[in-house]
């Protein structure tokens, strides 16, 4: 066993039986001699475990009466490798905690993993260092309205919020219902029900301008309405009717396109060329359009005509751009003369 499911088992022996020898843990633990007595100081001066030596009784038992028998260990039963899957999974959670919120929450839980695991702060920080988790592109949330917009899903109340529309270039008063959080490239979402507009609506939480939490209780959707509404399309914009794009990729691009999933629903079929077609839903053609283009000439829009309309008239404009013989100086952009 472990050194974590060593701690546990001391504690369970000395409470089950009131007291136990040095002699008794040994044969219940089969660790050396140094190793168990190294377990008991580390659960009297790390873990504050009241742990006592009787001379009279020979053996060890806790000390301070009712207190000391309530005395349990921190967090749950973890083994090792399970502590150290939830130390990943923290860092993970930095990594999409730009404003630290969920971070801050969860730092009692961290102290108390690296205690369980018996790593100094020099060794703690090490670990959490060979763990880099990279966010490109990242839209933080303030700190605040994460935490309001996650206390009035949790409590089931209603928030009352202004929303600035980017597609509108406009800020308007919501009263919204929440259901549910979604995190999506580097931002969080709130999927909730909007009461001004009477149906389920995504909205940006860094577009939040001001947030209040009211009394009236949320109205409850099914989640499972809630998915047939907002996640049918493709990405994070839903709403409108749902369409099927067919789409090529080369066979450059398709070796690294076949093994990623750009919907639950996608369909791949790849050609005897090496080249790649992907078919997917989609409701709203920005996002996906950004992702298409993001491959240039490796990729290809087969069908519908209006998307493949949309991203050839992005590519003429971009080409147009790029033309133009003094984009570069209205740009206010200074290009150093190239290296002999």
């Amino acid at each position: 066993m472990d050194r974590t499911e060593r701690f546990y088992k001391i504690e369970l022996l000395i409470r089950s039986r009131g007291g136990i020898s040095f002699a008794g843990l040994l044969a219940e633990l089969e660790v050396s001699r140094a190793t168990l007595k190294r377990d008991l100081e580390y659960l009297r001066s790390r873990l504050n475990a009241p742990i006592a030596y009787d001379r009279l009784d020979n053996g060890y038992h806790f000390t301070g009466g009712a207190d000391a028998r309530a005395h349990e260990l921190p967090g749950l039963w973890f083994s090792q490798t399970e502590i150290h899957a939830l130390l990943t999974m923290h860092q993970l959670i930095l990594g999409l905690d730009a404003e630290g919120v969920l971070g801050r929450h969860l730092q009692p839980l961290l102290d108390k993993l690296h205690g369980m695991l018996g790593a100094s702060e020099s060794e703690a920080r090490e670990l959490m260092r060979r763990i880099r988790i990279v966010g490109a592109a990242r839209r933080p949330v303030p700190a605040r309205f994460f935490e309001l917009v996650g206390s009035a899903l949790m409590k089931r109340q209603r928030l009352a919020m202004s929303y600035f529309s980017r597609s509108r270039q406009s800020e308007s008063r919501r009263t919204v219902s929440p259901q549910r959080l979604t995190h999506w490239r580097n931002t969080w979402y709130l999927d909730a029900w909007c009461h001004a507009s009477d149906g389920l609506r995504r909205f940006a939480l860094d577009a939040v301008r001001e947030a209040q939490l009211l009394d009236a209780a949320a109205r409850e959707v099914p989640l499972a309405e809630v998915e047939t509404a907002l996640d049918a399309g493709y990405g994070a914009f839903a709403g409108g009717q749902v369409q099927w794009a067919r789409l090529w990729f080369s066979a450059e691009a398709a070796q690294w396109v076949a093994h990623e999933q750009w919907h639950p629903q996608q369909q791949v079929t790849r050609r005897d060329d090496g080249s790649l077609e992907l078919r997917l839903p989609y409701a709203d053609p920005t996002e996906l359009a950004m992702d298409l283009l993001r491959h240039g000439d490796q990729a290809e829009v087969l069908e519908p005509p209006v998307l493949r309309e949309r991203v050839a008239r992005q590519l003429d404009e971009a080409a147009r751009r790029y033309a133009a013989p003094k984009s570069v100086a209205e740009h206010g952009i200074a290009i150093s003369p190239a290296a002999d």
